[in-house]
């Protein structure tokens, strides 16, 4: 089989599946691009067995049609050194060798039998879900959750992103067991409610494919898999087995004291402090009395302490609440909102932040900190 094709384009393709390949693959193949040329259209594969990431490219300059399997890095370490320009494939698939032709030399590869490629999982039928949502509401869901998601062996229900389906709203959900992230959207609806957990590797990949992605996504899965198709890419995930913990149950009902307060100001503020904190916990302690915060930290073991105040607009008791720097720059990190509402119960119990001004009238997000105990 032959075909002509562009040096740049290839190479974007090749590099936004790339990401799927293992450096500890169990099987060679693997290590493959899977290419299947039919009639005018170039199929390309990449896999780990767990994911599996599909693109497709229109041709204009092709003939026969076949399977071959084409090793990953080289071929990747070999585009990124070309300028722009065609390139021509031809790929015997007695033998299985490839040859790039460019205008100032030929490149030889030898590949493997593209039917020796693992197979995509089917979807059930009879107990598949179908969903439609615009690439911006997935690509929302999953950059403002995926940080949240956890690394536990022991809890592998924890280590990816939640996706509630229901006939009110859909809701994304991460949680590592301090921090939590629930982002709804009342513009995705369904039928009937259903749910899964996609693992973090199929989620970030996702996140890197439809930051490109202009039209919408079907999402489609059983209790096994889920298939995300786009325009030109497509992607089939394992699922994570098992019931995602009843996240709801952490989230205080009632929180009567509430501060805003400009959100560069207080990550700024966290960062200069931060530095004074104990290496152990990063610990800061936030003392919030009337339109004040005072943000302090030490380190008793180098006699080290800083703390700032900051303005704020606040409603309710005097309270003096700690939390772990790292994560609550991290949440701060990421919300978009210019101005951040705080809401707290009491020291001892979650604080929640939220954006004071929403991007979209179809979404709510809720982020949550477990605060850290304050050594008196």
């Amino acid at each position: 089989m032959k075909f002509v094709i562009s040096s740049t384009d290839l190479l974007n393709h090749l590099q936004a599946i790339s990401r799927v390949i293992s450096t500890k693959n169990t099987m060679p193949i693997l290590d493959n691009f899977l290419f299947k040329l039919t009639d005018n259209e170039l199929v390309i594969t990449a896999s780990d067995l767990e994911s599996t990431l599909t693109t497709r490219m229109n041709l204009d300059n092709a003939s026969g049609e076949g399977l071959i399997a084409i090793p990953a890095k080289i071929l990747n370490d070999t585009l990124k050194e070309f300028p722009e320009q065609p390139l021509s494939f031809e790929i015997s698939t007695d033998n299985y060798s490839v040859v790039i032709t460019t205008e100032n030399g030929k490149f030889s590869i030898s590949g493997l039998d593209g039917e020796n490629f693992p197979q995509n999982p089917l979807l059930k039928d009879d107990i598949k879900t179908t969903v439609r949502m615009s690439a911006e509401v997935l690509l929302n869901g999953i950059s403002k959750t995926i940080f949240a998601t956890a690394d536990d062996e022991l809890r592998p229900v924890m280590n990816g992103i939640f996706l509630d389906f229901s006939p009110d709203n859909m809701t994304f959900v991460a949680s590592d067991a301090h921090k939590l992230v629930r982002y709804k959207r009342f513009d995705v609806k369904t039928e009937q409610e259903s749910s899964f957990i996609l693992p973090k590797k199929p989620a970030s990949l996702l996140r890197n494919i439809l930051m490109r992605e202009k039209n919408d996504v079907i999402i489609e899965f059983d209790d096994k898999n889920a298939l995300f198709t786009l325009t030109d890419y497509k992607l089939v995930s394992r699922l994570v087995e098992g019931n995602y913990p009843n996240y709801s149950s952490v989230i205080p009902d009632e929180n009567p004291n509430k501060l805003i307060t400009g959100r560069f100001d207080i990550i700024n503020s966290l960062r200069r402090v931060s530095v004074f904190s104990s290496q152990a916990s990063n610990l800061v302690k936030l003392d919030i009395g009337e339109n004040q915060i005072t943000v302090s930290a030490q380190d008793i073991d180098f006699s080290i302490s800083a703390y700032e105040k900051l303005q704020c607009q606040y409603e309710g008791e005097e309270m003096e609440i700690g939390f772990k720097s790292t994560f609550l720059i991290e949440i701060l990190n990421n919300i978009t909102s210019s101005e951040v509402i705080m809401a707290l119960s009491d020291p001892s119990r979650a604080g929640l932040l939220l954006p004071a001004e929403k991007d979209s009238d179809d979404e709510d997000l809720l982020m949550l900190l477990m605060p850290m105990m304050i050594n008196v």
